[in-house]
């Protein structure tokens, strides 16, 4: 290989290093906002960093410019001390969306995506199993599943923040098609139609499209067009085994007494 070549692979990986490390930061606060309620220093780092203007990625879908506009002044017309109702709001949005299933809306993808709309269903196993590749697993699923949104941003976090390869952005971009994006749009919608607060309205909303932009992004980066939500669909249907089953005496068909 050329001096030259071997300086542009090298560029192109450090290009691609870069974003990951972006990504991972991203996907690490998203987790967090998601996983916890808001406390009085998580609401000052929020408006030093200018949420969610620092993100790395750019969200050109024209329904996402409305949810960070709103997002951002949220957070910048915040005081420093949140008046007691202010934040009653938001705990009762956190716990409504994220601990007692009040504003129907699970963020446990088995709900969705379940015939029957169960919890702890196939999916949470399937996840699991993708977990296991990296070595990893969750720290209670009886608590916080593995199918959990908080945990699958987590996981992602994860994956981008270490050395990645090809292979590697090859399986995010099949989970993100398998799992998350199977359902994560339609969580956020019918959360944000139950929240009392802009904050969470807005916040489950820009969360489903950072990682549609980012599914976008993967799609470029591995010159792989993204699979039809029909074609994934197929994908992640039951297999159903063919059985033989055992030839039976059938009157008329053989002798009998």
């Amino acid at each position: 290989m050329s001096t030259v070549a071997t300086q542009t692979v090298d560029v192109e990986e450090n290009l691609i290093q870069s974003f990951c490390d972006v990504i991972s930061d991203d996907l690490k606060l998203l987790a967090s906002l998601n996983g916890n309620e808001l406390s009085a220093d998580s609401i000052l780092q929020l408006k030093s960093i200018d949420f969610p203007r620092h993100l790395g990625l750019l969200l050109s879908d024209p329904k996402a410019k409305p949810v960070l506009t709103t997002l951002n002044q949220t957070i910048r017309n915040w005081p420093e001390t949140l008046a007691e109702k202010t934040k009653d709001l938001l705990d009762m949005d956190f716990a409504g969306i994220y601990l007692n299933h009040a504003y129907r809306a699970s963020p446990q993808e088995s709900v969705w995506v379940d015939e029957e709309n169960l919890a702890m269903q196939q999916s949470m196993f399937q996840v699991r199993d993708f977990y296991k590749r990296y070595g990893l697993e969750v720290e209670n699923w009886r608590i916080r599943p593995d199918d959990h949104l908080v945990t699958q941003l987590q996981l992602i976090a994860y994956v981008f923040s270490g050395e990645i390869n090809t292979d590697d952005l090859k399986d995010i971009a099949q989970f993100l098609d398998e799992h998350l994006l199977r359902w994560i749009m339609s969580f956020a919608e019918r959360a944000a139609m139950h929240c009392e607060t802009d904050f969470y309205a807005s916040l489950v909303l820009l969360t489903a499209f950072y990682i549609e932009k980012l599914r976008d992004l993967l799609a470029e980066i591995l010159d792989e067009p993204r699979p039809t939500t029909e074609e994934i669909e197929q994908r992640m249907k039951p297999k159903v085994e063919s059985i033989i089953a055992p030839m039976k005496y059938m009157p008329g068909t053989q002798e009998s007494w």
